[in-house]
């Protein structure tokens, strides 16, 4: 199928924030910090220290943990276009449940698909491992035990830039700045995540972000398609 024949309002856009599951590396009991070094020693080397490295803990999912998902659809029942942005955010498990309520019980049919930028690599497999861990049931969209690689209901933006070529890696940021569309005034980068959630605690600052990432990503898949960009009276936060 090609990509301008999927209907705007059978996909889902999605960005999650991640943090260390602890705030620092000496919260960890010695059998984890033992893990941790195991787990991190090629991308460490021997210059750097597992403590030191901890900062990066958040992207690795049996270290990490969810502290935000933002969502984003396309509402095209009315007559002008809706782009609806909504969030989960708070305790992980219960951010969990509430992003899998929200499949099984609205995205949970064959046309349906998830989008995100790196999603195949990040963001999906992140989220389905947290959920293994607390012992949740995975929803049908996460499940792929058993599919083909075309059955697989996920849509990575940047798997449709590489356009076969496995080497190449090209942020949102960079993406959308290519593609000529708008930046959004963001006040922070991914890189600072861990600090706005462990020392600023400010929650919402992080809730912003992800959504403003989900905005793009959705502008990033119009732009992909060669269809108009959404304008801002076009979106609406619930």
């Amino acid at each position: 199928m090609k990509l301008n024949r999927i209907p705007l309002d059978n996909i889902l856009f999605l960005d999650i924030e991640t943090v260390p599951a602890h705030e620092s590396y000496g919260e960890l009991d010695d059998a984890l910090k033992e893990l941790w070094e195991q787990k991190t020693s090629y991308q460490r080397k021997d210059e750097i220290s597992g403590e030191a490295f901890y900062e990066r803990a958040g992207i690795w999912a049996e270290f990490g943990q969810v502290v935000c998902i933002s969502v984003g659809y396309f509402n095209l029942k009315k007559k002008e276009r809706e782009f609806r942005v909504t969030s989960f955010h708070g305790e992980e498990v219960k951010i969990l449940k509430d992003f899998n309520a929200l499949l099984e019980g609205h995205f949970n049919q064959a046309r349906h698909l998830l989008c995100a930028h790196n999603g195949k690599e990040f963001d999906f497999p992140y989220l389905a491992r947290r959920m293994i861990i607390h012992g949740l049931d995975l929803p049908t969209k996460l499940d792929l035990f058993g599919k083909k690689p075309w059955e697989v209901p996920h849509l990575d933006t940047m798997e449709l830039w590489k356009f076969g070529d496995y080497k190449h890696y090209t942020s949102l940021k960079l993406l959308s700045h290519v593609l000529g569309i708008p930046s959004p005034k963001e006040d922070m980068d991914g890189s600072m995540v861990r600090d706005v959630y462990y020392k600023d605690k400010n929650l919402e600052r992080i809730v912003r972000y992800c959504e403003l990432d989900v905005i793009t990503l959705a502008q990033v898949f119009l732009s992909l398609r060669n269809n108009n960009l959404l304008h801002e009276d076009e979106i609406l936060r619930v």
